[in-house]
């Protein structure tokens, strides 16, 4: 394998606390060495100054899916999406047709990222059959297959019993359940935040009481349990209090919050684009304002986009009928760099590791580090790059996304996996 030498830029690794100006010396799909006027014979020179070198993204909760759902995405569009957006590693959900819950189908997958996929595509697999809340999944054995954490996004599992039985199991082998938050008794048919919005819109709301509920339960059962509980796309200011005490007593628990719960409020919902149909839905500025000080004090450890492309014919109905969620990859650092970086609400090295680091240590995942030895998973970041969102030009399948048009600033320009060089200046190779 050839030698790549990144030349110049600041380089900040969170495992290391390390921010500073340096060369990265990859051979081999390794990581070398990183160090200040770095030089090796035959190296293929990239040139960062300016730029800013950090840890291949990570990205714990995307849809790719596979099976059955590929005419809206699959994992050679959606990892070339990845590539894209700066991402080195992304894990899949399970909630496909048929639903990941079988060691064959993990291993099935797997392969099939082996052959197509332009990143690294862990694979998480459902708690119970078929996501349907009532028995363990084949938990063990898909582990020994390869699924990284479990999950029934999509879901909320109504049964206590169940859930506390699968983090009893999975305590075992200090696996994670990601759990999707949302008591369904108080939001069914329910299609946006409830509250001033819903009301002059005249659509039926989603309470963030009914997350809050959901949270404390799976945090408490996980607390007895002695086990790794996950809390996927939070987005109730309450919900976040309810992680930082149990993290403060000591409970096993991680959250994570998308770009779009943090920038975005209720007030952007339009009847006539469902791009903004998300669930979650969008919240208010109290709760957007409470998830910024989850990120920064810790609470909440990572950002995802929950990418989620549907078909266009699908998106395109009556708001109520539209399918919730939007393509995120290639919009994820743009925003937040544009939205919460340019504008002095957060810090880089604290987004990075957001978006890195701590999303990798979340699931044990061997990512997320600028370490020599370790694989040359690198993204290469040109802060000022101003940019306009514009569909054609994704290459996700998805092309209902609410910054659609949007100017922003901050863009990977340059993705490395393995030490392959899988996009530069936009293209993926």
């Amino acid at each position: 394998m050839k030698t790549i030498l990144i030349k110049g830029g600041r380089v900040i690794n969170p495992a290391e606390k390390f921010d500073a100006v340096a060369d990265v010396l990859i051979e081999d799909g390794k990581i070398k060495e990183i160090g200040k006027n770095l030089s090796a014979d035959g190296a293929e020179v990239y040139d960062a100054t300016g730029k800013v070198v950090t840890p291949g993204l990570v990205d714990l909760h995307v849809h790719f899916r596979e099976p059955g759902q590929e005419a809206k995405e699959d994992f050679l569009s959606g990892s070339q999406a990845a590539a894209a957006g700066g991402f080195t590693t992304v894990c899949t959900m399970p909630n496909t047709k048929p639903v990941v819950d079988t060691a064959a189908l993990v291993r099935s997958l797997e392969q099939r990222a082996e052959d197509v996929a332009k990143v690294h595509v862990k694979i998480i697999g459902a708690v119970t059959k078929n996501q349907e809340g009532k028995e363990l999944a084949e938990l063990g054995d898909m582990i020994q297959a390869g699924a990284v954490a479990f999950s029934d996004d999509g879901h909320f599992d109504p049964t206590a019993k169940v859930l506390l039985n699968a983090y009893d199991y999975l305590h075992t082998f200090d696996k994670v359940i990601i759990n999707h938050d949302e008591e369904r008794s108080l939001c069914d048919e329910g299609v946006m935040n409830e509250g001033h919005r819903s009301a002059m819109l005249g659509l039926k709301g989603r309470p963030t009481v009914a997350e809050d509920i959901a949270v404390a339960r799976d945090v408490m059962l996980a607390e007895y349990a002695g086990a790794r509980v996950h809390v996927a796309h939070i987005s109730s200011g309450r919900a976040v209090d309810i992680v930082r005490q149990a993290k403060q007593r000591g409970v096993r628990v991680t959250a994570e919050v998308t770009p779009q719960h943090l920038t975005m409020t209720d007030e952007c919902v339009n009847l006539f684009d469902t791009s903004t149909k998300i669930n979650p839905p969008l919240r208010t500025q109290k709760d957007c304002d409470a998830l910024l000080e989850g990120l920064k004090d810790g609470t909440i450890d990572a950002i995802v986009t929950d990418h989620s492309p549907h078909a266009q014919e699908e998106k395109d109905r009556e708001y109520i009928y539209a399918p919730s969620g939007f393509p995120g990859l290639e919009t994820s650092l743009g925003i937040m760099l544009t939205d919460l970086w340019h504008t002095g609400h957060l810090d880089l090295p604290l987004i990075i590791s957001k978006m890195s680091y701590e999303p990798a240590q979340a699931l044990g995942l061997d990512a997320g580090t600028l370490e020599p030895g370790k694989a040359a998973d690198i993204t290469v970041i040109d802060p000022e790059l101003e940019w306009t969102v514009d569909v054609k030009r994704f290459y996700t399948r998805g092309s209902h996304s609410p910054f659609v048009g949007r100017q922003l600033k901050g863009k990977a320009v340059l993705t490395l996996v393995d030490g392959e060089v899988v996009m530069k200046d936009g293209v993926v190779r």
